[in-house]
């Protein structure tokens, strides 16, 4: 059975070589999913604008809610949820693409030279090309509604780097394992539809009881999400300690994940 590289360096080399190759292929997936369309990628930018827009009349007019019991506006309570819900878009979406990535390109396993590894890394690069046109509709809202919004927010590419990779790692997991376990697909719908209550997108994790609030911390969801309000909205830059435990967290999921995809792609082809 041949043996593939675990080693980081081998990833960022692969990455490296097959830069162009990466590109055109997030470029596809993009461009792909508003194929045929009328709007084409315009819809990249309504969607989340008409959503943003939704939650703002939901959260003002009908359940008239405020952050945390607080005094501030209606609207920016749904521009609170609405930064939760990018970054838990962006989880989301790479985890239940995953288990299904291998499977629907059995034509790439075939071929030697194709590097598999890729592909969980070119659903990532799609995912975010939305997260950032979702990030700017609520910087317009933002500007019209309060202005210009924290410098803090200038950083938050960097905040969000630790569930990037964690969300990597968990990919390239989920990926391997849904070609010998075509259930997986099925389980993590389940779970990531749990997950949405199970994260502080509606409510701070502030507003739990204290027995909660340790397990709902353990949630990887919970620290982008905070780090993430902090720098977009109340202009506080992260803690640093907390920051860099995220990012560890992070790089050691990421290295995991591609270990086991390594690991465990030789049999790829014996079982598609």
């Amino acid at each position: 059975m041949e043996r593939f590289s675990v080693s980081p360096m081998s990833f960022f080399r692969t990455v490296f070589k097959n830069r162009s190759l990466l590109y055109a292929l997030v470029r596809r997936d993009v461009v792909g999913r508003y194929q045929g369309s009328m709007a084409g990628l315009l819809w990249s930018f309504f969607n989340p604008l008409f959503m943003l827009a939704v939650y703002t009349f939901f959260f003002s007019v009908v359940v008239k809610s405020r952050w945390g019991g607080g005094t501030q506006s209606k609207t920016e309570f749904a521009l609170v949820a609405f930064v939760g819900l990018i970054v838990f878009n962006l989880f989301v979406e790479c985890l239940t693409r995953a288990p299904n990535l291998i499977v629907s390109n059995t034509n790439y396993v075939k071929k030697i030279i194709f590097p598999l590894g890729i592909l969980p890394l070119v659903v990532v690069g799609s995912v975010l090309f939305h997260t950032v046109v979702s990030l700017i509709a609520w910087v317009l809202f933002y500007l019209i509604c309060f202005g210009v919004p924290p410098w803090t927010g200038l950083v938050f590419p960097i905040v969000i780097v630790p569930l990037v990779l964690f969300v990597l790692g968990i990919s390239w997991f989920l990926s391997s394992l849904g070609v010998y376990l075509r259930d997986v697909s099925q389980v993590v719908t389940v779970l990531t539809g749990a997950l949405m209550f199970l994260s502080p997108i509606f409510y701070p994790v502030s507003s739990m009881p204290p027995r909660l609030q340790i397990v709902f911390h353990l949630n990887p969801l919970t620290p982008a999400i905070e780090f993430s309000r902090s720098v977009l909205i109340f202009g506080r830059l992260p803690v640093l300690a907390h920051y860099f435990i995220f990012l560890a967290v992070g790089f050691t999921v990421a290295w995991g994940g591609f270990c086991w995809f390594q690991k465990t792609r030789a049999g790829f082809a014996d079982v598609l």
